[in-house]
């Protein structure tokens, strides 16, 4: 088997680091809003992945994350005046909910950013003690001139990844910054915010480490697969590589990089942050889950497309037809089987 890897931008041949044992992490959701057409193309293809992977007799442990304490989540939660933690586990359950009706494999671990707070801690004050990161004002930052290696995920150069991590929400003029691409590790809470007790301050953990912490809790300092969509090579998995090995002393973080392309809805990128969503529980309500299963594997993992409802309603059709014929042939009317 070969996989397409996003850090070598070739096409390799698998091979686990541990024999007959493969360990795969996937980027989660952050739950303000869910679950779109876009989500259900990620977790998909992961779903057809692992399900091979079984069945070539490979023992898979599986982790995937809900980022569940984020900027967006409070900024969410103070519009519709409700609590933080509230608003993630109600939009959480309804992720869940979409991909078993989906009928999508389930994590071995599915596992929340708030559970892993003392692993970030330790992570944050191992980077300090490696001349990694630096406090300053309640905060710690990553300091990426110390690692000499970043940007080697994205290929990208100093002037994109500025302008990224100003679209991403990045502060790149964050004064108590060294670099304007230096990124948090742990950040002081305001007044009013969900807090935890740290070496520096009552805050919150940034959002790239949240992610390592919860890798090296649940699999270890090294993994076999590591997905998300594309958006997420820069800045998350470009600094989930820099933290990870930072701490690790520079071991290989990931073996295989694998990222899902976008998906375009009204010529755009279907996002929550643009409001073109097309929500799986709404599709579901006209629409069989074979129907929306077979629309999202008739796309190449790695190629942008646009959804149109026509060819939705064309593939349910087809399934249509396909429920048919195996009626027939189940009750033994082979003439209209094979017509």
């Amino acid at each position: 088997m070969y996989l397409f890897n996003s850090l070598t931008k070739t096409k390799e041949k698998f091979q686990s680091l541990e024999q007959n044992k493969i360990k795969i992490y996937v980027c989660g959701i952050t739950p303000y809003d869910t679950t779109h057409l876009g989500h259900a193309f990620l977790y998909m293809f992961f779903d057809v992945l692992i399900r091979y992977l079984r069945y070539i007799n490979y023992k898979v442990d599986y982790v995937q994350n809900v980022t569940d304490i984020d900027d967006d989540i409070l900024k969410k939660a103070k519009e519709e005046k409700t609590d933080w933690k509230e608003l993630g586990d109600k939009w959480t359950n309804q992720f869940l909910s979409d991909l078993r009706d989906l009928n999508i494999v389930m994590p071995t671990h599915y596992v929340k950013a708030t559970e892993s707070i003392d692993t970030i801690i330790k992570m944050t004050e191992n980077l300090i003690e490696k001349n990694y990161a630096y406090q300053k004002e309640g905060n710690v930052y990553f300091d990426i001139t110390q690692f000499k290696t970043y940007g080697g995920l994205s290929h990208f150069n100093e002037v994109q990844m500025l302008a990224l991590a100003q679209e991403r929400g990045g502060n790149t003029d964050d004064l108590n910054k060294k670099h304007p691409l230096d990124f948090i590790l742990w950040q002081k809470s305001f007044e009013g915010e969900p807090s935890w007790n740290s070496p520096w301050s009552a805050g919150r953990p940034g959002w790239h480490i949240e992610c390592s912490a919860m890798i090296n809790k649940h699999l270890g300092d090294q993994i076999d697969i590591h997905g998300g969509g594309k958006d997420l090579i820069y800045p998350h998995h470009e600094s989930e590589i820099a933290q990870s090995e930072g701490v690790s002393g520079r071991k290989p973080f990931v073996k295989y990089w694998m990222h899902v392309a976008m998906l375009m809805y009204e010529c755009e990128k279907m996002s929550k942050s643009l409001g073109n969503l097309v929500l799986v529980n709404d599709l579901l309500k006209t629409y069989s889950t074979g129907a929306i299963r077979w629309l999202l594997l008739s796309h190449h993992y790695r190629h942008p497309w646009e959804f149109y409802f026509s060819e939705l309603d064309e593939v349910e059709e087809i399934m249509t037809k396909v429920k048919r014929k195996i009626r027939e042939k189940d009750r033994g009317d082979i003439s209209k089987v094979t017509s």
